[in-house]
């Protein structure tokens, strides 16, 4: 699928902000299943400086500054992004998920150590053995690893309720798993949290999900959103991206931008301003299919 993206965070303070600086992970990630054609940022009022590097995880960051503005700041994206579905799971390709485990603690080489700490706990993802246990009820002695991680997957969607009231950024694991309740980000988090409970590898992903409105309905301009999922490490399959929120596989509905530890490694949008008083934040993202462009624009 091909797509174009825009991206569009507006704040509004009641005061003027003496000064600002910022950091962005908007710039969609090139995988193997994934390339980013085209990227654009634009930041009204225009910065002071900008820079751009990637992060400890490889996703491309930009850093803006502005020395004084007047109430409002607009930071808006526009990516052009190809993505390609994703090769179908067959349980007997994959290892038992504790060949996997027991290869994670044992693999001593660089790229084995990158993973090895995407098994550890993290800021926002604390484990338990009560996750542990509720993990495990998926995956039982000598399962392949791809049957019990799409399980898992299955049962988050069915056991928890979608709420965008019964949540906050703030909230914890341990409140959601008593809740039942959350959105993308919990579920993304929770799904974590169990697998690093029994001691394998996950990664929080960031990115979009294309929406499909109903039949004959149009498209809502600003009516899809930033979404999150999870990839975990599968052995000689390598990394493979679930989606607890839908019960699916990622496919070529999902965009991914940035991955790493949890939200915090990952966040769209971060910065300290001085000044400006308590402002008011307004996200509008569009996931457009290239085909429902209007014909100028192909």
């Amino acid at each position: 699928m091909h797509y174009l993206i825009t991206h569009v965070t507006s704040y509004e303070y009641p005061e003027t902000v003496a000064v600002c600086h910022n950091r962005v992970r908007l710039t969609p990630r090139k995988t193997n299943r994934q390339v980013c054609h085209r990227f654009q940022l634009e930041v009204d009022p225009v910065p002071n400086s900008v820079t751009r590097q990637s992060d400890y995880f490889g996703n491309l960051t930009d850093y803006f500054s502005i020395h004084g503005f007047d109430q409002k700041l607009k930071v808006a994206s526009l990516s052009e992004v190809e993505v390609q579905p994703s090769l179908e799971l067959w349980p007997e390709d994959s290892e038992p998920w504790e060949s996997v485990r027991a290869n994670i603690k044992s693999d001593l080489s660089s790229q084995g150590l990158r993973i090895f700490q995407l098994s550890l706990a993290s800021s926002r993802v604390q484990l338990s053995e009560e996750l542990r246990e509720y993990t495990l009820q998926s995956f039982t002695n000598s399962r392949p690893i791809t049957d019990a991680v799409q399980d898992l997957n299955r049962r988050i969607h069915e056991d928890f309720v979608f709420d965008q009231e019964a949540t906050t950024v703030h909230t914890t694991i341990d409140e959601v798993f008593q809740l039942r309740r959350g959105v993308c980000q919990d579920f993304a988090h929770l799904a974590i949290g169990c697998l690093r409970s029994i001691g394998l590898a996950a990664r929080y992903v960031s990115g979009y999900v294309r929406t499909t409105p109903p039949p004959g309905a149009p498209r809502l301009v600003g009516a899809d959103a930033s979404h999150a999922w999870l990839s975990v490490f599968c052995g000689k399959l390598g990394w493979v991206d679930l989606d607890p929120t839908n019960n699916l596989l990622s496919s070529d509905s999902h965009i991914c931008v940035a991955w790493g530890r949890d939200y915090d490694d990952v966040c769209p949008i971060q910065g300290v301003f001085v000044g400006g008083g308590r402002h008011e934040l307004h996200v509008s993202v569009d996931v457009i299919p290239w085909d429902e462009l209007p014909l100028q624009n192909s």
